[in-house]
């Protein structure tokens, strides 16, 4: 359990997100408000993929994007990790209340390394170099780790391969490119956590902020879609979830000092009230494990089951859901707070999903539909056996 403790008041003050909903967190919002799914047949000349359709980001070419400078050899699990930090940091989120942004609006468009970073132009003030990093993944890029082995096995020689695209094969490339390109010095971390990513860079941020090693974080979770995952997922799922539809993007969000935001002119979306995990070794013991894990957390942070007002569940397909949902059941009986249900509108997004649970909780609170104070719940549960909640209070 990883509690707030008192002297750090770890405040979520801003958030981003590129998504099947579009580039922006405005079309985050306004999409999951609307209800709109984003699942579209997959067109068999581009994708050699076992399904049929897939929750994609619209529009999403790379160099279009972060310009044609250093993106060469970029793979796309790292462009969606550099476009949503870029555009958190150039005060493009939809998030922030108030906070106001140094700089140009360039934020990094015309592909310059450091344009959005560097010397703090350009991007949220209070975010400097010393800003870490904590992003959520399931293996960085599978795509590019099967690509580069395949070019090392079908090649004339093993190391006739293209060097510039070695370091997308490393679990830790969309952390480090995206600390390089937004010049951030500060603690960068990689965590491979399933669907439970976003919640273990949140923990993970928490004590880097207990620890004094960082005062300002940015963290989140970020996930592709590409043949690779596609064939992946078909060989590894069970045949009750098989129908899941796939998703990408990358959802990412600035946990800061209360009294950092307060200085820089931002009131905070979300304080963090607390972090539980949990483990099961089946689905089986994946209902009791997190019903556990959600009453520790409640208790510990002084919030009784009935006065919980979201709920953001993870939707994991087949048993995995199964048991979230009556986990949840368990805890909170009757009760039932509005639930936000971002797999339906952007589908299965695996790494990227708690990250995304967390960010359609501050749509919430940007728009006022649940009132100032509110505990929210984010539960999440990976077929590995991590099972895990946090509890956000909206300000």
């Amino acid at each position: 359990m990883v509690n707030a403790p008192v002297a750090v008041s770890p405040v979520i003050s801003a958030w981003t997100a590129v998504s099947p909903l579009g580039l922006r967190a405005a079309d985050f919002s306004s999409g999951l408000r609307s209800g709109r799914g984003t699942g579209k047949p997959l067109d068999p000349e581009e994708w050699s993929v076992p399904f049929r359709e897939a929750c994609l980001v619209p529009d999403f070419h790379i160099r279009e994007i972060l310009g044609r400078k250093n993106t060469r050899s970029m793979d796309r699990v790292t462009g969606l990790a550099v476009t949503a930090i870029r555009h958190l940091l150039s005060g493009e989120s939809a998030g922030g209340r108030g906070g106001a942004r140094e700089g140009s609006r360039d934020g990094g468009r015309n592909g310059e390394r450091g344009t959005a970073g560097g010397d703090g132009a350009g991007r949220l003030p209070g975010v400097g170099e010393h800003t870490g990093i904590a992003l959520g993944t399931s293996t960085g890029s599978a795509q590019s780790i099967m690509d580069f082995t395949r070019d090392s096995l079908v090649g004339a020689k093993p190391f006739f391969v293209d060097p510039a695209r070695f370091p997308n094969t490393v679990m830790n490339c969309a952390a480090g490119q995206s600390a390089i390109w937004h010049g951030l010095k500060g603690p960068n971390t990689t965590i491979a956590g399933g669907r439970a990513a976003g919640l273990l860079t949140l923990r993970y941020a928490l004590r880097l902020q207990r620890a004094g090693r960082a005062r300002t974080v940015l963290c989140g979770a970020v996930e592709e879609f590409t043949s690779a995952r596609a064939w992946l997922e078909w060989h590894t799922r069970a045949d009750d979830d098989a129908t899941a539809v796939l998703g990408e993007g990358a959802a990412v969000w600035l946990l800061e000092t209360a009294d950092e935001a307060r200085e820089h002119g931002r009131g905070g979306l979300a304080d963090v009230a607390g972090v539980e995990f949990g483990f099961a070794a089946d689905p089986a013991a994946a209902r009791t494990a997190l019903a556990d894990a959600v009453r520790r957390l409640l208790d510990r942070t002084g919030t009784a089951p009935g006065d919980v007002r979201a709920l953001a569940d993870a939707q994991a397909p087949g048993a995995e859901g199964e048991a979230e949902r009556a986990a949840l059941a368990d805890v909170l009986g009757g009760h039932r707070p509005l639930r936000v249900a971002t797999a339906d509108a952007i589908g299965d997004t695996c790494a990227a999903s708690a990250a995304f649970q967390i960010a359609a909780v501050l749509a919430l609170a940007e728009r006022g539909e649940i009132a100032p104070g509110s505990p929210a719940l984010v539960t999440t549960i990976d077929r590995d056996g991590v099972v895990g909640a946090a509890l956000l209070r909206t300000r």
